[in-house]
């Protein structure tokens, strides 16, 4: 059986860590604003396993920040599109990153991810890629 905090503590916090505080949920989201929007293009970029995957976006789904959408009918395919309420992380995304890129990046560059510019903050160099698989 899944942890869950909220079910121990009553905040906010607790609440959005049930849904966003594993480490593939994050990537995910982070990915898909970037543009995205595949399984496939999950799967290649994070090398996480098909269930796991499968498990994080009924998730994200479940819970408003990703829509399945179909893009193909013979056989039926889906793409996953952030709502208003995914798109809302995006300074979450920020702030770890950036928090990461000052403390966790030791004395290399942070990995250099499409979209991403040169800047002193993560703001200014990290902005989505246009939709993509």
């Amino acid at each position: 059986m899944h942890y869950r905090l909220s079910s121990v503590q009553a905040c906010s916090l607790a609440r959005a860590l049930d849904v966003i505080g594993d480490r593939w949920t994050l990537l995910i989201v982070r990915d898909a604003l970037q543009g995205t929007t595949r399984f496939d293009g999950f799967l290649r970029s994070l090398g996480i396993s098909r269930n796991i995957l499968t498990d994080r976006l009924n998730t994200l789904i479940g819970v408003g920040v990703l829509d399945r959408v179909p893009y193909q009918d013979r056989p039926t395919r889906h793409e996953y599109h952030l709502t208003d309420r995914g798109r809302e992380l995006l300074p979450v995304v920020l702030a770890v990153t950036q928090w990461g890129d000052r403390h966790l990046a030791a004395r290399q560059q942070p990995e250099q991810r499409v979209g991403r510019r040169p800047g002193p903050d993560a703001r200014s160099r990290w902005r989505p890629r246009a939709t993509s698989s």
